[in-house]
């Protein structure tokens, strides 16, 4: 079954239906779903989702937007949360560039850290970066990456990054974006880098695939970015959907 590796179902943009939305995936060929956390407020509500469902899962993390908002305490509180059965990574974690704040140093460190506390907790990571190529693997580098282990979510780089990405042992998220006209790069490193290496996500509610692009994503439209995946591959979709659902289980451990 599909296994979508991010997606953000606390969102406000689910306040209407997210009972129902969620209990209706497994009917609708969707296996497993990791939440992901991203602000402080965000890491019990991630724990309680994943406990309302036996097929989702969640990440504990504080995203680069809220960094500024980090603390010991909360770092701590984060470490506590990911001794819970049902969190599988630290995530989402990284450096985000296109808007002038938070400051880039405090960006950095809170990736470091967090980056840290994976290696100490044994879990993998979920490591979102945007305009911040350079400084992602030179950190990912400083704290060897190499031996945690995780994915490089909604990726947006070149073929080639990607490939020392997977030199690292990363698995490289791929959603909705490769279906828009404009993606040329994601699908370059789709055709470029490995099946085995590639996760299938959403982040939704944001990056819908086509033909639903602009409006709220589900992991229902997973299809169609499974669809895009096996046309640039010349594999067919069960392939698809059988070797990401496997790349997720290893990932995130369970096997």
């Amino acid at each position: 079954m599909i296994f979508d590796t991010h997606a953000h179902y606390d969102d406000e943009a689910f306040d209407s239906d997210r009972e129902e939305l969620l209990g209706s995936l497994p009917e609708a060929g969707i296996g497993r779903v990791v939440n992901i956390a991203a602000s402080p407020e965000s890491i019990d509500d991630c724990l309680a989702l994943a406990h309302r469902f036996d097929h989702v899962y969640c990440a504990l993390g504080i995203h680069p937007e809220h960094c500024a908002e980090m603390t010991e305490e909360i770092l701590e509180k984060i470490r506590r949360g990911l001794q819970d059965k049902k969190a599988v990574a630290v995530g989402e974690i990284g450096l985000d560039y296109y808007w002038p704040e938070p400051d880039r140093e405090i960006q950095k460190r809170w990736f470091a850290r967090q980056l840290q506390l994976a290696r100490e907790t044994g879990m993998p990571v979920v490591i979102h970066s945007r305009d911040a190529a350079a400084d992602t693997m030179k950190i990912m580098k400083e704290n060897h990456a190499e031996s945690i282990g995780g994915v490089v979510h909604c990726y947006s780089y070149s073929a080639e990054l990607a490939k020392e990405f997977v030199k690292m042992g990363f698995y490289i998220g791929v959603g909705g974006v490769v279906t828009f006209k404009n993606a040329r790069k994601l699908v370059e490193t789709v055709k470029e880098i490995p099946l085995g290496r590639i996760l299938l996500e959403t982040d939704c509610p944001y990056l819908a695939p086509v033909p639903f692009r602009g409006k709220r994503n589900s992991s229902l439209y997973l299809p169609f970015v499974v669809s895009r995946i096996a046309e640039i591959k010349g594999i067919t979709e069960e392939e698809v959907i059988r070797t990401t659902e496997r790349n997720a289980e290893m990932m995130y451990g369970l096997t």
